[in-house]
């Protein structure tokens, strides 16, 4: 028997994990753990869930079912959760962060997976994949450790051999939009839609067996994933730094130039296929360039050919009307975003790096700033306090704010001149 089980019930675990748990046909059941009472009941009353998926020409809905839901709040579901997790083959945890993992005591993600790991070794169940899709570098080993630290230290290494936690790169656009009285609801009776785009090319770690070395038990030379479509890398650190500095960065100057224009969703920005041909350019002569630069070799990706075909399919993924992407998801958290190592700016150091002047970046970092509400004169100030935990050289926290402030006055031009053509 195969069981799937994931933990955190938004549109990633339900369009992405348990989709494709489903899609595959390689499981016999399908659990996921949610808090919200009213999505377990419902759920629950129809063994099934809906998501929408927008394709290139229309919005399909998927039905997943059969599917168990429990909730880890409740003392008999938290007891199916941890016998689902020692049968289970593949997880997948799907939270709003990492600092959920640890949170919320006897029904934690950690101490679930915990109690689930000790009785799967008790029992001699099968080997486990866990998927950490909390886009964060670290997030397999910041679970990896909240789950050992519920672990008797006597344990541990028992629990070790039977699972490995394995990061994730998402690059599928999802999300709950307002506007959705012509989308199916998750399940009957509520008013919650998911809407995924079909993209389901995830890169995830290398699954580790004997043949690699190291201290690997031997059962995992048979390991099968039942979800295949997923792309095992033995290094996801380049692929990491596409996603921020190519797809990210990408995807944030298009939200923030689109606000800019005044907006609701990116896939208005058809409309202005200047600044489509803008985005791309900064994708494939800024941070693509740089990052072909840095990884040549590894992968096709990192090739001017490659960068060009990722940067075209975002593109065309982006602003497709079906997925109903807006500026307000992509363009949350500005502050953020303008960190000294985040999509933006780091896109933009990555280009200064290579010998590259990453005006585009710059256009759109100023932007960003515009979008947080942010005018010129405070743009250092502001700025600094964002970077001031990062420590940067001054010499280059100089460069880059110089860059950035020319684009506040390339910005500022743009408007006055009622946004003409950019190039």
């Amino acid at each position: 028997m195969r069981t799937f089980v994931g933990f955190g019930f938004g549109p990633i675990q339900a369009g992405l994990f348990l989709a494709e748990a489903h899609l595959s046909g390689n499981f016999d059941r399908l659990v996921v753990a949610e808090v919200v009472p009213e999505v377990v009941a419902a759920v629950r009353a129809a063994a099934a869930f809906m998501v929408n998926v927008g394709r290139d020409d229309g919005i399909d809905t998927l039905t997943v079912r059969p599917v168990e839901i429990y909730s880890p709040r409740v003392d008999d579901d938290r007891a199916s959760l941890i016998a689902a997790v020692a049968e289970a083959t593949e997880m997948a945890t799907a939270l709003p962060s990492v600092d959920f993992y640890g949170a919320g005591g006897a029904s934690s993600v950690a101490q679930i997976l915990a109690g689930g790991l000790l009785r799967k070794v008790e029992q001699s169940g099968p080997p486990a994949v866990v998927y950490a899709a909390e886009n964060h570098t670290q997030a397999a080993e910041l679970l990896r450790d909240a789950v050992l630290a519920a672990v008797p230290p006597e344990r541990q290494d028992d629990v070790l051999a039977k699972v490995q936690f394995l990061d994730t790169i998402i690059g599928k656009m999802s999300g709950a939009p307002e506007e959705a009285s012509d989308l199916q609801p998750l399940a009957p009776g509520l008013d919650r839609a998911y809407l995924v785009e079909a993209f389901n090319r995830i890169y995830i770690s290398h699954i580790r067996r004997p043949d690699d070395g190291g201290d690997v038990a031997p059962e995992w030379a048979d390991f099968v994933r039942g979800i295949e479509v997923f792309v095992e890398k033995a290094d996801l650190a380049p692929f990491a730094e596409a996603k921020l500095y190519g797809h990210n960065a990408g995807h944030a100057l298009a939200a923030y130039l689109a606000h800019a224009l005044g907006f609701r969703r990116i896939d208005e920005l058809r409309g202005r296929p200047d600044v489509i041909d803008f985005v791309r350019a900064a994708m494939v002569e800024e941070s693509g360039a740089a990052l072909c630069a840095r990884y040549a070799g590894v992968d096709p990706l990192f090739t001017p050919a490659g960068f060009a075909d990722y940067a075209g399919d975002l593109i065309r993924r982006m602003v497709n009307p079906y997925v109903r992407d807006t500026v307000a998801r992509v363009g949350r958290d500005p502050a953020r975003k303008l960190g000294w190592n985040d999509r933006l700016v780091g896109a933009m150091r990555q280009a200064q790096e290579a010998g590259i002047t990453p005006r585009r970046y710059a256009l759109g970092a100023a932007a960003a700033l515009a979008y947080a509400g942010v005018d010129g004169a405070e743009v250092p100030a502001y700025l600094a306090a964002r970077w001031a935990a990062d420590a940067p050289v001054d010499e280059e926290a100089q460069a880059i704010l110089a860059l950035v402030l020319a684009g506040h006055e390339r910005l500022q031009s743009w408007a006055g001149q009622n946004y003409p053509l950019l190039v």
